[in-house]
């Protein structure tokens, strides 16, 4: 039986099935082991406890975000390659979603309120610049995973050493980050202008202080 194509409308519909799901299911399922592994628990003051699960809650909406935002790319994406490579980034990144929210789940808090407004703001920037070009849209992936990199190491600086549990799935997450982005240039990603980088980071800013939080 030969295969139906999937219209764009078709793939737009897809994708807010996908929202609903990754925003609103609990808990996130991951194929692979989580890289906290069989590490020991550390012994937090409660400080310390509060300020590690505000971290990896922001971790946890980047994650819905990158949901979002990949699923918003294959959406629109003209090339049958590219639209798979980006649906394989998606899965990777589907894992640390649920890596986080084990992790959130063993802090003893929950996962940002807004998850549903970061996947929508995500899949709706995706898809936009998607229809720029698939080259603009491996641009916007690149820059996105090079923020996040950073973004990620961060955090490592910021928290508990002792948290050793945090601190592998973080690691685990920033490795995978960088090959994402190096994968969007080799595959003939666009350098985006200054000011496009410079309101994606303010952007970024406004998710992550607000995620901390809520």
């Amino acid at each position: 039986m030969e295969q139906r194509q999937l219209s764009p409308l078709d793939r737009i519909l897809s994708g807010i099935d996908n929202a609903l799901r990754t925003a609103t299911a609990a808990p996130s399922p991951y194929a692979r082991p989580n890289p906290a592994g069989d590490l020991p628990e550390a012994s937090l003051s409660e400080s310390e406890r509060s300020h590690a699960a505000g971290l990896m809650r922001v971790n946890h909406a980047g994650e819905i975000a990158a949901q979002g935002l990949y699923q918003g790319h294959a959406a629109v994406a003209r090339d049958a390659h590219i639209e798979a490579d980006m649906r394989r980034a998606a899965d990777e990144e589907r894992d640390h979603l649920g890596w986080c929210e084990e992790r959130l789940r063993e802090l003893g808090q929950a996962p940002s309120k807004l998850s549903p407004v970061w996947y929508a703001g995500a899949f709706a920037i995706g898809a936009a610049s998607g229809l720029l070009g698939d080259k603009w849209s491996l641009g916007f992936i690149e820059e996105t995973e090079k923020q996040v990199s950073a973004h990620l190491s961060g955090h490592l600086e910021r928290l508990p050493d002792e948290d050793a549990r945090s601190r592998a799935i973080v690691e685990q997450m920033r490795a995978e980050e960088e090959i994402h982005g190096a994968n969007a240039r080799d595959a003939g990603a666009a350098d985006l202008p200054r000011p496009v980088r410079a309101l994606m980071r303010v952007t970024a800013r406004l998710m992550t202080g607000t995620a901390y939080w809520l």
